[in-house]
């Protein structure tokens, strides 16, 4: 696939580390002029990646961004919704404030939500893109006592995915979903290790107990390349006729097909 992308812009979200940084590369390898954005920038920007800082949480952050990719690119080609976070506290219903819920929806949906519709008239003009949100496979599989809050906004992420893919196919605008498992990344090692400080038992127990719970056949932890190939797959004119699809990238730990 080397070059596959060459000419297109590309936006990652949360494309400074873990996942989102792994796509970003992935993409600017493939040949894509690359967008990237976070809270702060990282220290280490090897692939100098444009950069934009916002906060997706604020509501005005989607119009910012879409107003500096247009004027720099003068297009957009593919969006990659990668920004997104487990917020709320383990323990289940009892433990959650409205605040929790409100926090994992604005991050995890709302964020979505306003960056595709910023951006899609763009898309729509040039009658061609491609639009990659990254949700999970707990929305699939929700862990009650760890991930109830997120696991409902990446649901309903994947109702809006559907929807968008449905209303935007026949204008040349193709959607998608890749739901990644447990993923080696530093997000998922701070998630392990607050867990193990709350429960009082050693990181290895807490990882164990967590690929026990998804049920993970591999037994392993994926890595971010592994997602990011999908999404480069997914991005490029191979996937053309690809749209409205969840594809998990979980070692198979999906109990269902």
């Amino acid at each position: 696939m080397y070059d596959s992308l060459k000419g297109k812009v590309a936006l990652v979200t949360g494309g400074t580390k873990g996942i989102g940084r792994s796509i970003a590369d992935k993409l600017s390898s493939s040949g894509a002029m690359v967008v990237t954005t976070a809270r702060t920038q990282a220290k280490d920007n090897r692939n100098r990646h444009h950069f934009i800082a916002a906060d997706l949480t604020e509501a005005d952050s989607a119009e910012k961004i879409a107003k500096e990719i247009l004027e720099k690119y003068g297009r957009i080609d593919i969006i990659v919704n990668n920004a997104g976070a487990n917020l709320g506290p383990g323990g289940g219903y009892s433990t959650l404030e409205d605040e929790n819920w409100f926090n994992d929806w604005e991050l995890n949906f709302m964020s979505v939500v306003r960056i595709n519709k910023a951006l899609l008239p763009s898309m729509l003009e040039q009658k061609e893109g491609a639009i990659i949100n990254i949700s999970t496979g707990a929305a699939k599989q929700p862990i009650w006592n760890m991930t109830m809050s997120y696991s409902a906004a990446k649901a309903a992420l994947n109702a809006y995915s559907k929807a968008l893919a449905s209303e935007v196919g026949s204008k040349g605008i193709r959607v998608n979903v890749v739901s990644p498992g447990v993923i080696q990344t530093p997000l998922m090692n701070e998630f392990v290790e607050n867990i193990a400080q709350q429960s009082r038992v050693s990181f290895e127990e807490t990882f164990q107990n967590i690929i026990d719970t998804v049920g993970v056949p591999i037994g392993r932890m994926g890595e971010p390349a592994e997602v990011a190939n999908i999404v480069a797959f997914l991005a490029s004119s191979e996937s053309q006729y690809i749209t409205g699809a969840n594809i998990f990238v979980d070692g198979g730990s999906s109990p269902t097909v």
